[in-house]
């Protein structure tokens, strides 16, 4: 019996996570749950799942939660509820699936209690990845991914040796505005960005993909996964989002991970690993699909895939910058405050302003976050 701990449970990662636990209720309990705002689905999950332990980011839901819930679950919140949920002693598996770099220190937390984990939160890796792999290592812990792309790569190279590997190809879908120029993203809308043409995702990654800036990001959680130069990672768009990642080794030989665009497949791979367990998710029929196709990104309408390989061969602090910077814009572009195009020319502009430095500690990394924020806040 696996005893999971679901940091982000309302979430899209979450909640379909919790539909492998229903699929697999023998195999799996969750033990601990968390969330931000969605307290009326949180309420569910505690009531139909009877966690040990919950917690709600959001100090006044939490209040609102607590006044609600007559369960046995403890009820705790903020960012000391995220990191309590996250090293709770009865855990096995942490699934790290909350959204932005507040998951950073929740992964810290349980690496130190020696969870194994499930990461699907790839700004843990891109801010932090120096801290992340040293700790790895000092607690002995398996590190396993969660994301597509990710998830593919590490399937490709069981039974591979890394020091094989020649390159990385890591797919993108290309988002809805695959094909389009400078002019048309001038005035695209929030509606238009959040419709993804194959994946079911949040908000913000939603934005990202739409911008590039999610394959950005990926690339560098690459790096620190897969300990592989930027370099040594190329990026394709492939519309069809069935061919999820491949890997190129030395021989020229190419080993490619395949299947249909759902989440639950690298969830359950990540939660069974080494195993692999039947399941009912849909069958890839290569007749149906008949064709797959194959793009170089446009790299200077999409400035933020640019924006996060000059963060990445730069270093340091750097991808700090341009993962904070993103965030607060992206939050920014959902609020209607900003342009699509200006998600891209405002982490351009802090980048310009940043002087990088060497990561040595999670002190460094939130003090860094800070200057973003307060240097965003003087651009607007």
């Amino acid at each position: 019996m696996i005893n999971l701990s679901i940091l982000g449970s309302t979430g899209s990662i979450g909640t379909q996570t919790l539909e492998l636990v229903d699929y697999y209720k023998d195999n799996i309990n969750v033990v601990a749950i968390t969330g931000n705002n969605n307290i009326d689905l949180l309420e569910k999950q505690i009531i139909k799942y009877k966690p040990k332990i919950c917690a709600v980011m959001n100090k006044e839901k939490y209040e609102i939660l607590k006044n609600r819930i007559s369960s046995k679950t403890k009820l705790r919140y903020g960012l000391e509820g995220l990191k309590e949920a996250a090293s709770y002693p009865e855990a096995d598996i942490v699934l790290t699936a909350v959204s932005g770099m507040i998951g950073l220190e929740p992964t810290i937390e349980a690496i130190k209690s020696k969870k194994k984990i499930a990461l699907a939160n790839k700004e843990t890796l891109v801010t932090g990845g120096s801290i992340i792999k040293k700790l790895i290592d000092e607690y002995n812990v398996d590190l396993l991914p969660v994301d597509s792309e990710h998830s593919a790569i590490f399937q490709c190279l069981q039974g591979n040796r890394p020091k094989d590997i020649k390159k990385i190809i890591l797919t993108a879908s290309g988002g809805p505005f695959f094909g389009k120029d400078y002019d048309f993203l001038k005035n695209v809308t929030v509606d238009e960005a959040l419709k993804h043409p194959n994946w079911s995702m949040g908000k913000k990654i939603t934005v990202d993909s739409s911008t590039l800036m999610n394959k950005g990001l990926e690339m560098i959680e690459a790096c620190w996964l897969f300990d592989i130069s930027y370099k040594d990672i190329d990026i394709v768009v492939h519309p069809e989002s069935i061919v999820h990642s491949a890997v190129e080794f030395k021989d020229s030989s190419v080993i490619a991970q395949m299947g249909l665009p759902d989440m639950k497949l690298p969830i359950q791979y990540a939660l069974f690993y080494p195993d692999r367990k039947e399941n009912n998710l849909e069958s890839l029929n290569l007749f149906k699909i008949k064709q797959l196709n194959f793009h170089k990104p446009d790299m200077n309408t999409f400035k933020c895939l640019n924006l996060a390989y000059k963060a990445i061969s730069i270093g340091g602090t750097m991808p700090t910058v341009l993962n904070a910077a993103n965030e607060i814009a992206v939050a920014k572009f959902l609020n209607k405050e900003i342009k699509f195009l200006n998600i891209a020319d405002y982490i351009e502009k802090l980048m310009e302003q940043h002087s990088p430095f060497e990561v040595n500690s999670l002190e460094d990394i939130l003090y860094v976050k800070k200057w973003t924020e307060k240097k965003f806040t003087e651009l607007i």
